[in-house]
């Protein structure tokens, strides 16, 4: 497979700038590999798909305010500061992007907040937008922690051409978003609602709960035509002991596992032993999952639409198969259901 058989044309208006009024009233798509089918629905109907015993996979992410706004010093220019991951709590160092990058060296000073209350120096150049950060706060930790929440605002994704808005900051947030470390959303657990999940509970479908701190490089597109030389960026992950137990009780007693997104998926799958069972694990991945591969755990997947080009997109392609992901894609396109992060959703059977 290269890179060009994961082109198509996606009419910008699809892209979605909001999310549904309510989180499991967005649309469903639901394709069936074995017979081909494709069927549309509405997301809360996806508990007619799922039986008594069947186990989701959920990624409990939290995602935190990544993206800071300050001003460099002397010239007061405004500098777009994307906290990546922290380095060094102690020393208060973290991996940062910075907009625009021409005019952040090593040296600079940051001011933050409108009292200056927050300052930050540059102390190393990373990538052509990449910084490393020593933040400088009169404070404990706890206060520096607190202060970057106060200024920080929702990373909602670059493409999404608006202000941030309050209601950002509850949905762009799974309602089971537990573990701080994420800067973008896992998004097809956007979809759940405190209602649904209780429906499905009342059902009895289980929950098993990983962990995969997703980052920015999950909307890097691919460049290179051989996806085998493509790199993905490490992301921190934990599957639990309990999540394995969940997991591997389902696959011996034949029920359905099913991966809440591409983020879920990545992680079971980076954790597989010899006899296909899920093991614990606590560490990074940078698993990158392109056709042909063959999955270990999962019987479906929920995920949303995904850009040209994305490796979400060929994980999809991947699970699905190819030409019924295409052929699913077209239809999505002519019945204009929404894209991305805060568009609709597709359950693959």
């Amino acid at each position: 497979m290269k890179l060009s058989h994961f082109n198509f044309n996606l009419p910008e208006e699809l892209l979605a700038e909001f999310p549904a009024e309510n989180r499991d009233e967005s649309r469903l798509m639901v394709v069936n590999r074995k017979t081909g089918t494709i069927e549309h629905k509405m997301f809360k109907d996806i508990i007619d798909y799922f039986d008594d015993g069947d186990v989701m996979v959920l990624n409990n992410t939290k995602v935190f305010p990544a993206r800071l706004y300050g001003n460099k010093e002397k010239t007061g220019a405004r500098i777009e500061v994307f906290l990546l991951r922290e380095l060094n709590a102690e020393q208060r160092l973290w991996d940062v992007l910075v907009d625009p990058a021409r005019k952040i060296r090593i040296g600079n000073k940051l001011y933050f907040g409108d009292d200056d209350s927050l300052v930050a120096e540059v102390i190393d150049n990373t990538t052509s937008r990449g910084r490393t950060l020593r933040f400088l706060y009169d404070g404990s930790y706890e206060e520096f922690r607190e202060k970057l929440v106060e200024l920080g605002e929702t990373p909602i994704p670059k493409y999404i051409n608006r202000e941030v808005t309050p209601e950002d900051a509850e949905r762009y947030q799974t309602i089971y978003a537990k573990e701080e470390g994420a800067v973008a959303a896992p998004t097809a657990g956007l979809h759940f609602s405190k209602h649904l999940l209780k429906r499905l509970e009342i059902k009895g479908i289980n929950f098993a709960e990983v962990t995969l701190h997703v980052g920015l490089g999950t909307f890097n597109p691919v460049e290179v035509e051989d996806l085998s030389k493509h790199k993905m960026d490490s992301e921190e992950m934990i599957i639990s002991q309990e999540a394995c137990d969940i997991v591997n009780k389902a696959k011996t007693s034949k029920k359905k596992v099913c991966c809440i997104g591409t983020t879920s998926m990545r992680a079971m799958e980076s954790s597989v032993s010899s006899q296909r069972t899920l093991n614990p694990y606590i560490g990074w991945t940078n698993k990158f999952i392109y056709p042909p591969y063959d999955f270990s755990i999962a019987d479906c997947m929920v995920t949303n639409f995904h850009t040209p080009k994305s490796t979400l997109l060929m994980m999809v392609s991947a699970f699905c198969g190819h030409d019924l992901m295409k052929k699913a894609y077209a239809e999505a396109i002519e019945q204009k259901y929404k894209f991305y992060s805060y568009g609709d959703a597709m359950l693959i059977l």
